[in-house]
């Protein structure tokens, strides 16, 4: 998640819209013949319908920006991994000329704020300041350090289901359950009080709405910054038993690490901690509902939920181009395609998850299918920091949710169901359901 303001032929000749020359390298896509870009996904169960055309034009087409910017997709699964492993290939949004969206201008304030969080926001920096960021947090996020979280996650499910029980149907399953399991872990790793969620969870969904002006987008960026700000120099005079007080007896006590940065890494932890597992879980129930034979198959074998966790995230890949901004440093060659320095480049995690020659019938949701070289939480470097985190929560709260509710269930058709294709981060406004 970024902070922005938001065919062999000897001779050359063109095929399609790319020019190819006699070695057989697409050089250029026609500008002026550019799709539009971010498309949008017109159906809840797969990604926008023009990402299958794009797979089948090539593994980088080039694309429009709504602020006229021409710039690469990457649409196939092999490219998209060589994308993101390549050290010529830059994450640092501070680059001129780093690809953006939309340019409309932000305030002079919120300019200021966003450049100060940059310094603990390691998803937008390169090797090796990012390195030295990401290696303070590799503890707290390793396998072992959530097998031990596993029980808490646990508890906080089952109280999430009691509470939703003793409510009784129907219930909203992003608001009583998708949403605050994940806000509830993150929360308490962190060491931010539960009770301060609606500010941040409120101000998320503002970040993350394709519709929001950039200038607000930035002033919700601004009041998390600011709200935790208070709390990491709070903690500083009183550290506590989380990863903000081990951070502030640790690296900050040393000098290895600044109040700002701190600042910056749990802005980072606290966003996408809760936000897109918060979309993946309530998705996921409506996915399996949508597929009685494949939830059928968990049910029978609860061994199979740790592949449907990992087919789940590769049907849905709800953070798609959002976290795979980048820009070449220096000319390259991706999948035959010749990109030059200062190009930008989005890879689609969502068409790489459809890419047929990776992902046998990828239009399938299969619970016995080997998913887990999908790319929903990245690769390489930057690969998500709390994938295991995100596992662990949604195979416990898929589980639990369908072992506790058998008979769960939603009467409403697909067409009557909020879903957010407004936003970044695909998900459901809401999810009305019933047992």
């Amino acid at each position: 998640m970024t902070i922005r303001s938001s065919s062999d032929h000897a001779d050359s000749t063109v095929t399609s819209d790319r020019t190819v020359t006699s070695d057989h390298t697409v050089t250029s896509d026609r500008p002026g013949q550019a799709p539009a870009f971010p498309m949008v996904r017109t159906c809840p169960y797969a990604p926008p319908p023009e990402y299958a055309e794009l797979r089948a034009r090539g593994p980088l087409v080039r694309v429009r920006a709504p602020n006229g910017t021409v710039v690469w997709v990457v649409t196939r699964w092999a490219e998209a991994r060589q994308v993101l492993t390549d050290r010529r290939v830059s994450t640092d949004s501070s680059r001129p000329d780093f690809p953006v969206l939309d340019e409309r201008e932000v305030t002079e304030e919120q300019s200021a704020a966003r450049d100060k969080l940059r310094a603990g926001f390691f998803i937008d920096q390169d090797p090796p300041e990012h390195d030295v960021l990401r290696r303070m947090l590799i503890p707290e996020f390793s396998v072992r350090r959530i097998n031990q979280l596993r029980p808490r996650i646990q508890r906080i499910t089952d109280e999430r289901i009691d509470a939703m029980l003793a409510a009784g149907p129907p219930v909203d399953l992003v608001a009583e359950f998708g949403l605050p399991v994940p806000s509830m872990v993150i929360c308490e790793l962190l060491g931010v009080p539960y009770a301060d969620r609606e500010l941040f969870q409120s101000r998320t969904r503002r970040m993350v709405a394709a519709s929001t002006d950039p200038r607000d987008g930035m002033q919700a960026v601004m009041e998390i910054r600011d709200y935790l700000d208070d709390l990491v120099r709070r903690a500083a005079a009183a550290p506590e038993d989380n990863l903000i007080g081990r951070l502030v007896r640790g690296p900050v006590a040393k000098g290895d690490l600044t109040l700002d940065a701190l600042v910056g890494m749990a802005f980072l932890l606290l966003v996408a901690g809760h936000e897109t597992t918060a979309s993946m879980i309530p998705l996921g129930v409506f996915t399996l509902l949508r597929e009685p034979g494949q939830l059928a198959e968990v049910r029978a074998d609860p061994d199979l939920w740790p592949r449907a966790v990992e087919e789940l995230l590769r049907y849905q890949s709800v953070v798609d181009w959002v976290a795979f901004d980048r820009m070449a440093v220096e000319d390259l060659e991706i999948g035959g395609v010749r990109v030059s320095a200062g190009d930008g480049i989005f890879v689609l995690g969502a068409s790489a998850g459809r890419d047929d020659r990776v992902f046998g019938d990828p239009d399938r949701l299969d619970v016995r299918r080997d998913a887990r070289h999908h790319l929903a939480f990245g690769y390489g470097v930057h690969q998500c920091l709390g994938q295991n985190l995100a596992r662990a929560e949604l195979e416990i709260a898929y589980r639990t949710l369908f072992d506790r509710i058998p008979g769960l269930r939603t009467d409403l058709p697909d067409e009557e169901l909020a879903f957010r294709y407004d936003a970044g981060i695909f998900g459901m406004h809401s999810f009305p359901v019933t047992w």
